[in-house]
């Protein structure tokens, strides 16, 4: 069984958080954190490997997404997301633990340990500070996109198939139900709060995010994998040569045939990757 249990966590300013726990109590800890506009079912193919691999596993829903909470305050700073790292973490006993972060995720990650907490490693999946704005845009765009929300399910299912053409459009897509949610109007919406993509935010999270990422360089201590794929249009050549810059000890795993939502594209690919690092740097046979 990969999820031992689901819980809800609350975190410093009282949001809850609903998070999914897996594997051996007394494993080092991975700690996956999802991307914007997706959820912690992100990364079922992921948490199923590293429990299977013996890491205790904690995934959870970012607040403002999924079924955790959203913020009435608008609470939705790095500061306030590195809060809730150690509101899940709080609920465990850790001989050791890794970050794990996709795109917002991963910003998360970097500015966690810029502000005090020290992994035994870290992965950043297909984020660097210096990203390709082209590509925030079109994440932003399609976040925003559609707020008179979605008549049917094959509605939303067009929707992500004209931001990802990449992707073959399943012929079932009752899946895309853990993304919406159906509100008193009787249309289906997307699970996350809109507010989140507010222009200063993006922008604000990236500044934070270059700054921060000037402190991971100074803690060699701290093993780093980017894990980015070829076919994104968030992450270049040029945005991994300034991080590398940033952070010189830093690692690169490239994914064939994966665009920004890497997991998703080549799972297997990713899992790999991951799991190698990990076994390099926080081996599961830590106790």
């Amino acid at each position: 069984m990969v999820i031992r249990s689901t819980e809800r966590v609350r975190s410093h300013d009282g949001l809850e958080l609903v998070a999914d726990f897996g594997g051996p109590k007394d494993a080092p800890v991975v700690v996956l954190m999802h991307g914007g506009g997706q959820t912690r079912h992100s990364w079922s193919g992921a948490m199923r490997a590293l429990v299977e691999r013996g890491y205790h596993v904690i995934n959870y829903d970012s607040r403002g997404h999924g079924e955790s909470d959203w913020s009435a305050d608008k609470a939705y700073e790095l500061d306030d997301r590195v809060a809730d790292i150690a509101a899940v973490m709080g609920q465990i006993e850790a001989p050791a633990f890794a970050l794990v972060g996709a795109s917002m995720g991963g910003g998360t990650a970097i500015h966690a340990v810029a502000t005090g907490m020290r992994p035994a490693a870290m992965v950043l999946v297909d984020i660097v500070p210096q990203v390709e704005q082209a590509g925030v845009e079109r994440i932003r765009e399609f976040m925003m996109g559609n707020p008179q929300g979605f008549a049917t399910i094959d509605e939303a299912a067009d929707a992500v198939a004209r931001y990802y053409p990449e992707r073959t459009r399943p012929k079932d897509p009752s899946g895309l139900m853990k993304n919406l949610r159906l509100r008193e109007d009787g249309r289906l919406h997307w699970h996350w709060d809109p507010y989140i993509m507010n222009p200063d935010n993006p922008s604000r999270f990236h500044a934070t995010m270059h700054e921060s990422a000037n402190t991971l360089g100074m803690l060699p201590d701290v093993p780093v994998l980017v894990v980015r794929g070829l076919m994104s249009d968030v992450v270049s050549d040029e945005g991994i040569v300034a991080f590398r810059k940033q952070v010189p000890h830093m690692e690169v795993a490239d994914v064939a045939e994966a665009g920004h939502m890497v997991a998703g594209d080549r799972n297997d690919a990713f899992n790999t990757a991951v799991l190698q690092f990990l076994e390099r740097h926080m081996p599961a046979s830590i106790r």
